[in-house]
């Protein structure tokens, strides 16, 4: 069983999209340019790209991110076994991340 509806959430981030593009077009005109920029170079492949935006989508604690992204990835062939490893890379960049700042936190402590 799901922890939520995924496909009834990701249809009202959709829709909430949608609201705020008619109160303010061009924010979510420039949203779109950011999003669409990588794929114009062609260094990375679709998946590869959606991998990407999970394991960030994770790192941010978006779940908005995670339906769109997630539905959007299962469309393109990613497997379950692809995203486990791409989740695996940010949990321990996320693991890191958190290391790096616990050094920093025990420096201010020192310092205080």
């Amino acid at each position: 069983m799901s922890m939520l509806d995924w496909n009834a959430y990701r249809g009202q981030v959709v829709a909430g999209v949608g609201e705020i593009a008619k109160l303010s077009p061009d924010t979510v005109k420039g949203y779109a340019t950011l999003g669409g920029a990588g794929a114009k170079t062609g260094h990375l492949d679709a998946k590869t790209r959606e991998l990407i935006a999970l394991s960030v989508a994770i790192s941010l604690r978006c779940d908005g991110c995670i339906t769109v992204h997630a539905a959007e990835a299962k469309k393109l062939g990613v497997t379950q076994e692809e995203l486990a490893e791409a989740l695996g890379v940010a949990t321990s960049i996320n693991a890191g991340a958190a290391l790096v700042f616990s050094t920093r936190t025990l420096d201010a402590f020192k310092a205080a």
